[in-house]
């Protein structure tokens, strides 16, 4: 983004400063197969971004910090997602049992580790993970993933909404065109976010594990 528009919105007041917490988790925001297969129509281009959340995963185990993750899953008829399967028809590559929803071979869950399957875009909506970071005395979320513009916008909103300080890595999202990815950095950072790169984002947690 240019420097006239970062100066406009800063003029109008955007942009104040989230303080990163004690007590961070980190969401994997649905990077499956449907974003990285070039051959599906959600094709994402993510290669890159999946090595960065391989990276940021390796890094906050090392931390002790969560690592939780997320996914898309619906029926046959796609009922649990209402609107949205209506409005996105791709979506049906998540019906139950397509490998397109599998978590791909470099980065699975481990034991112990939260899944949480979702219908919409945000993992907050219609899940118990707010309810779940809270008892954990979760303060700030760490979100990577698949896209950009979509599911890790929307749940960088709701995280904010409730109550978490959001840190989207940029390295670590992917989106299927440059331009909404970036464009979507830049207003989640003016908005709604702190968006920071990889080198950040484990210096972050890498203070977090030093303090313990």
């Amino acid at each position: 983004m240019n420097a006239d528009l970062q100066d406009d919105y800063a003029r109008a007041g955007f942009g104040g400063r989230l303080e990163f917490g004690q007590r961070p988790a980190l969401l994997i925001v649905d990077v499956v197969m449907a974003y990285l297969d070039p051959a599906s129509p959600l094709y994402a281009r993510g290669e890159a971004a999946l090595a960065s959340n391989r990276r940021l995963a390796d890094t906050a185990r090392g931390a002790g910090v969560p690592v939780i993750f997320t996914n898309v899953v619906y029926g046959p008829d796609g009922v649990e997602g209402g609107m949205f399967f209506r409005k996105v028809p791709a979506l049906s590559a998540f019906v139950k049992g397509s490998s397109a929803g599998d978590f791909p071979p470099e980065l699975q869950p481990e034991p112990g580790e939260l899944v949480v399957s979702k219908h919409y875009p945000s993992a907050f909506f219609g899940t118990s993970l707010a309810s779940t970071l809270h008892s954990r005395r979760i303060d700030t979320v760490l979100v990577t993933g698949y896209s950009t513009s979509g599911c890790v916008r929307a749940t960088a909103l709701d995280a904010l909404c409730h109550g978490f300080a959001p840190f989207v890595v940029s390295d670590a999202c992917a989106d299927r065109d440059e331009r909404p990815h970036l464009q979507n950095l830049f207003d989640m950072g003016a908005k709604m976010a702190e968006v920071v790169d990889e080198a950040r984002a484990i210096s972050l947690l890498a203070s977090v594990s030093a303090s313990r």
